[in-house]
């Protein structure tokens, strides 16, 4: 475990657990990212994914709207758009589903796909009770990417004991469950409660590069570096389901606590297949990670010129149904969309 003034970092094998402590480190960050809002993906069926993450995962619908018009054509970069958002939460953190009603064609994810494909992505969802999580997949019949869940060695003193398990939702979609045991992980995890699935830790993305990556994250969207490791061995191979697996894992977090966001960059095998260059949010590989700044006009203009937009300015919504009033997307170095909003 290390620590500095104001932040707390635990890495272990599988993820990287940051919480916000009571010194002063987040105000002398003058980043553009004040949290994560949310995170999403688009989905080929509604109803299907909103029955899976309730049934399966005890996700709750906070919110359910149609929207289409211009400003969503813009937000996007699609033309036509109808679209079904369901905004899902779980403890604290929000999960948002997208259905493109219009158009109408979707693509699916590449199969096979793995996590050293750049277009990969995945949400970590923390548990109080791995083997309880476990049937509850299994009684689903969930598609597991692991074989089954994985515990840090003892060998692992900081991580010994933590457990992961990854699979995926109906439309290919990448998820982990996370159990830590006591002394370890965020300590909101460890809030009294019944439930077996508690909230989403972070958001983990393949990259190529950690250092232009980091450029990004870091430099443009102000977000802080928390800490860095190697991960290997046994435990890895199998939750990637990836012989050989080698990645080199550098999580970072913005000014609010969780969720965070976590770079995956392969060493070995080296990254995969790069992201789609025609890709739309209309794809199913499509995740947006939704980040709120204090101003998104001096956001639109920091990152203008350096990042590619999906958006081609800054849009004003007439209302408030996505759950803000302006946004605007762009995608970052590999190609992973950043949705950016302002309340």
């Amino acid at each position: 475990m290390a620590a500095r003034k104001g932040f707390v970092c635990l890495w272990v094998t599988v993820t990287l657990v940051c919480w916000v402590t009571s010194g002063p480190l987040f105000a002398e960050t003058s980043g553009l990212v004040l949290g994560v809002k949310s995170i999403g993906m688009t989905v080929s069926d509604m109803d299907r994914s909103v029955a899976f993450y309730s049934d399966v995962l005890a996700f709750k619908p906070v919110s359910d709207v149609e929207v289409d018009g211009p400003e969503y054509d813009q937000l996007w970069g699609v033309f036509g758009v109808r679209a079904r958002v369901v905004r899902m939460q779980l403890g604290e953190q929000q999960l948002e589903l997208i259905e493109f009603l219009a158009p109408p064609d979707v693509r699916p994810i590449p199969v096979p796909s793995y996590s050293n494909d750049l277009w990969f992505q995945h949400i970590a969802i923390v548990v109080r009770d791995m083997e309880a999580a476990w049937a509850q997949l299994r009684k689903h019949h969930v598609r597991q990417i692991s074989p089954r869940p994985q515990t840090i060695p003892i060998s692992n003193q900081a991580a010994a004991g933590i457990k992961a398990i990854k699979f995926r939702d109906p439309d290919g979609h990448n998820l982990e469950l996370l159990w830590f045991p006591e002394g370890k992980g965020n300590p909101i995890w460890k809030r009294s409660g019944s439930d077996v699935f508690v909230g989403i830790d972070h958001t983990a993305i393949t990259v190529r590069s950690t250092e232009n990556s980091t450029k990004f994250y870091r430099d443009l969207l102000g977000l802080t570096v928390a800490g860095g490791t190697l991960n290997m061995g046994a435990e890895q191979e199998h939750l990637d389901s990836l012989p050989g697996a080698r990645a080199r894992v550098t999580g970072l977090a913005p000014k609010m606590s969780t969720p965070g966001i976590e770079f995956l960059e392969y060493e070995l095998p080296t990254a995969g297949r790069p992201f789609p260059v025609d890709s739309h949010p209309t794809d199913l590989w499509h995740w947006q990670t939704t980040v709120v700044v204090s101003d998104v006009e001096a956001a639109a203009s920091t990152l203008r010129g350096t990042a590619r937009f999906v958006s081609p300015t800054v849009v004003t919504f007439p209302d408030k149904s996505l759950g803000f009033t302006k946004g605007f997307q762009v995608r970052d170095p590999d190609g992973h969309a950043i949705q950016i909003v302002s309340p």
